[in-house]
């Protein structure tokens, strides 16, 4: 496919890719902070291992995501009045880069003080993520759109496996010079957040705002706006059909993305270098996996892309729940990679598929919000199953594996031409 069939009138090549460089830059965040190293210090440096370490982690982490639910359509409504996305995404970013920044003060019994930037961070960070995905409509055609997002979700990947790098590195010889963990993992915190402000200087700089500023300038008519897309949700059916799906899938993603190294750590007793590695290896099958379902889904479709990767999602939760030593469990997070990458993907582009135009924002703050509700309900789930099964991480697993076949269930639904029409509809209508 030409370039001239891919990308929207009067967008070029540089732009294109400085929209990816923001999934570049942020996946450090998410891949050092949230997945891989902070988690594991947090639980056994922050709160000295304590019995309920695990469970304020993702308590700190559902309270951002919350926060971020409850503000995302309000964000969107207003970046839609005022074409404010660009605006807002400096703001986002410089937030979230000072507060992850800021995790080097967060030592050994500082509780407080990590809850609060873990909150702060996150915050920023999803609502960031909302305000890059609502400018995908405005630089791919909707044919291109599944091989545009999977363009920059593979980036990311590779932007997560360059902040973990260049972490894991910095740790050996932090190692070699006798340093413990109270002083190595506060220095890569330093590291995350210069990468992710160097990475996104592209997108703050080179990325243009194409949209036009529309009436309710106030945050009274935003909240209006937001009202009455929520009442006319009916009249795109196949839209809230999948937000209801995304929910579903997204906790079980969310839960693997938050307590991966929680399970290597308590199952397989992995020790932090051989979390970060095996991170680091997942990275690059996710990377592939976006990369290469973005250029199948344009072919095959949105929803038969996403149920192909709901069942390999299905298959690594029977594979790490049966593992019997970490061979299969090496097999089983490769595969989740495959699935994360090639399934984030998908679930942007079809957003921006079934989304109205010119309401582009607005709905990606809805599709924001029903990932930051997954993001509570998955952790949580796990937590919960995790404590009424007397601490049996392979069990809780399983538990929350069930959200992939609820996911699957709601995809069986959804109609992309059907939709697609309905949202010319509404916005004709509206």
């Amino acid at each position: 496919m030409s370039r001239a069939r891919i990308l929207q009138p009067g967008v070029k090549k540089r732009e294109l890719w400085a929209w990816a460089m923001y999934d570049f830059a942020n996946s450090g965040y998410t891949t050092v902070v949230i997945t891989a190293v902070f988690s594991a210090y947090f639980v056994s440096a922050v709160a000295g291992d304590a019995p309920w370490a695990t469970f304020v982690w993702t308590l700190a982490l559902s309270v951002s995501y919350a926060a971020v639910l409850l503000s995302a359509p309000l964000v969107g409504a207003w970046a839609d009045a005022h074409a404010g996305k660009k605006s807002l995404l400096w703001i986002t970013t410089l937030g979230c880069v000072a507060a992850t920044a800021a995790l080097w003060f967060a030592g050994p019994g500082a509780l407080a003080l990590a809850i609060a930037l873990l909150v702060v961070s996150n915050f920023f960070f999803g609502t960031g993520e909302n305000l890059i995905a609502a400018f995908l409509p405005e630089l791919a055609r909707p044919r291109a759109l599944g091989r545009v997002s999977g363009w920059g979700w593979s980036l990311g990947y590779v932007g997560g496996l360059v902040s973990l790098g260049a972490c894991l590195a910095y740790i050996d010889w932090a190692q070699t010079q006798g340093q413990g963990a109270t002083e190595f993992v506060p220095a890569t915190m330093l590291i995350t957040a210069a990468i992710f402000l160097f990475a996104a200087l592209p997108t703050l700089l080179m990325l243009r705002e194409r949209a036009a500023p529309q009436p309710a300038a106030t945050a009274r008519g935003a909240w209006e706006q937001v009202r009455h897309t929520l009442g006319h949700l009916p009249q795109l059916p196949d839209l809230k059909r999948f937000l209801i799906c995304t929910v579903l899938y997204q906790a079980g993603i969310q839960a693997v993305i938050t307590l991966a190294a929680i399970y290597a750590d308590q199952v397989f007793n992995f020790t932090t270098q051989r979390t970060i590695l095996l991170v680091l290896v997942v990275n690059v099958t996710a990377a592939l996996g976006a990369f290469l379902f973005g250029h199948v889904q344009d072919r095959i479709g949105h929803v038969r892309a996403i149920a192909f990767t709901l069942v390999g999602w299905i298959v690594m939760v029977a594979l790490a729940w049966a593992a019997p030593d970490e061979r299969m469990f090496w097999v089983a997070a490769n595969l989740a990679g495959l699935c994360m990458g090639a399934s984030q993907s998908a679930g942007r582009a079809m957003v921006g598929l079934l989304a109205p135009p010119r309401h582009q924002a607005e709905f990606f703050g809805l599709w924001g919000l029903a990932v930051k509700l997954a993001s509570i309900l998955g952790p949580i789930t796990y937590g919960i199953a995790s404590w009424a099964t007397g601490n049996d991480h392979r069990q809780a697993l399983l538990i929350t594996g069930s959200y992939f076949l609820f996911g699957l269930a709601a995809l069986a639904g959804v109609r992309p031409l059907r939709g697609r029409r309905a949202a010319h509809r509404f916005e004709a209508a509206s």
